[in-house]
């Protein structure tokens, strides 16, 4: 009678124990952000255009023809004069830079941001469990991670990450790591720190492919503090549902279509091929196809696959000379609210737009953005997440989509769920929100240095 009872206890017990350790191993696994803050550079750092060209008349490289094609490039840029540049720019020191200005240059963004990040998420330095920083374009010894540790007098069993060379999409791997840890361990604070140093990196040749970059990139940064603690769910403001990275570094076209490199005469850049859209398009479709069954409903796939499907058929037995029928659009908005689009330039805004059919009020945050404060590498995205915050537009429930890029060629994106109203937004968008939308993205290079285009190359003199 003990044998058969204890049996029978053993069949109910056996499976309620096996059931509880599964619930028990996923809880606090998921990856929250607790807080993030966006850097603000200070006043004193704004380019404006008369600044801008005096900066590009500095450069003796330059001839008629270049000042031509960085003017139309500019114009057309969709960059604003609110955007910051390294102190370095206003010394007139770019073409000689130190180490020191590079690591100056991140000291600065450090030591505001995430100060400010943890004085309002009320965590401590020495409460943080991983650091991961990731700064592509400046590897200093000891690493900026460690600078970081040095500063805040952070513990010493700290778990650090210090990526370098990752490109524009860096901040998503850096939170993939982080992601990776919150499973493993239990009632963890992850920073995450994002910028890049732009004082080592200023092209000071004429080749077009890489003075381009000079164009677009801005100083900025972000620090991100992500946690799985349960008891902080309820201040938190977003939650990772899924995170999709793809890489076609094994592609030669794809890998050296964005790279840094030496000119003919020897000077450093950032070399932007004419193939970096092709491979750029190539890297978001495989990202897409593999993210789209994780964040869109069912029926939306169903719909999708079934329009492929008549649509194929529909091609084959038309007698209608080569002509085709309308390609199958799949809608991302059946399972996505907000769309925060990497600011890499007008044509990337304009190019993700279009493929994902998504409307101007879409894009705006994108927009505005590039337009604010530029191309700030890795951390672009924390500051088109700020506007949506700062406009008021993240309500509970409502899921995010980030889509970033990067040299290598790499397209990583993700999907976030607003944990709650985010009604209170204090982000470096607050002095100038209700300025944006302006009227016009119009920037007045056009109208400064729009004499540049009639002038003729063989009478041409250099402005002093």
């Amino acid at each position: 009678m003990d044998v058969t009872v204890l049996l029978y206890a053993f069949l109910i017990l056996y499976p309620l124990l096996i059931l509880w350790r599964y619930v028990h191993g996923k809880r606090d696994k998921d990856c929250y952000i607790l807080d993030y803050e966006c850097y603000k550079p200070t006043d004193d750092r704004k380019l404006d255009t008369e600044f801008s060209g005096e900066v590009i008349l500095r450069n003796a490289n330059l001839g008629l023809n270049e000042y031509k094609f960085l003017l139309k490039a500019i114009v057309s840029s969709g960059i604003g004069e609110q955007t910051y540049a390294p102190r370095i720019m206003f010394d007139g020191r770019e073409e000689n830079p130190t180490l020191e200005d590079g690591t100056s240059e991140m000291d600065e963004f450090f030591k505001d941001s995430i100060a400010k990040l943890l004085a309002r998420s009320g965590v401590s330095a020495q409460e943080i469990d991983v650091l991961i920083v990731n700064v592509s374009m400046i590897s200093a010894v000891p690493s900026l991670a460690s600078r970081i540790i040095n500063h805040y007098k952070m513990r010493e069993d700290i778990k650090v990450f210090n990526l370098t060379g990752m490109g524009c999409s860096a901040s998503l791997i850096s939170v993939n790591i982080a992601q990776n840890i919150l499973k493993t361990y239990k009632n963890v604070h992850a920073l995450v720190v994002t910028s890049e140093s732009l004082s080592p990196n200023w092209y000071s040749g004429n080749d077009r492919s890489m003075i381009l970059a000079n164009c677009l990139f801005r100083s900025g940064g972000c620090a991100i503090l992500l946690t799985n603690k349960r008891s902080l769910k309820h201040r938190c403001m977003f939650k990772l549902k899924c995170l999709v990275r793809t890489h076609h570094g094994a592609r030669d076209e794809s890998y050296g279509c964005c790279i840094q490199r030496e000119d003919d005469l020897g000077h450093l850049g950032f070399h932007l091929g004419k193939n970096l859209p092709k491979a750029g398009t190539r890297a978001f479709v495989d990202n897409l196809r593999e993210i789209a069954p994780k964040i869109l409903p069912v029926r939306e796939l169903l719909r999708f696959m079934v329009l492929t499907i008549f649509i194929k058929k529909w091609n084959q037995s038309s007698t209608k000379g080569g002509s085709t029928g309308p390609k199958p659009v799949i809608d991302f908005k059946t399972g996505v609210d907000h769309f925060c689009v990497h600011t890499g330039g007008k044509a990337v805004i304009d190019g993700i737009g279009v493929n994902l059919d998504l409307s101007e009020y879409d894009l705006e945050p994108a927009r505005m953005t590039l337009h604010r404060f530029g191309n700030t590498s890795a951390s672009s995205l924390w500051y088109v997440l700020a506007y949506m915050e700062a406009k008021k537009r993240l309500k509970k429930g409502d899921r995010v989509l980030m889509i970033s890029f990067g040299a290598g060629f790499k397209c990583n994106s993700c999907l976030w769920e607003v944990v709650r109203d985010l009604n209170d937004g204090n982000n470096a968008w607050n002095d100038c929100i209700n300025e944006y939308p302006p009227d016009s993205l119009a920037n007045p290079f056009m109208e400064k240095y729009g004499w540049i285009n009639n002038e003729d190359p063989s009478t041409f003199v250099l402005p002093r």
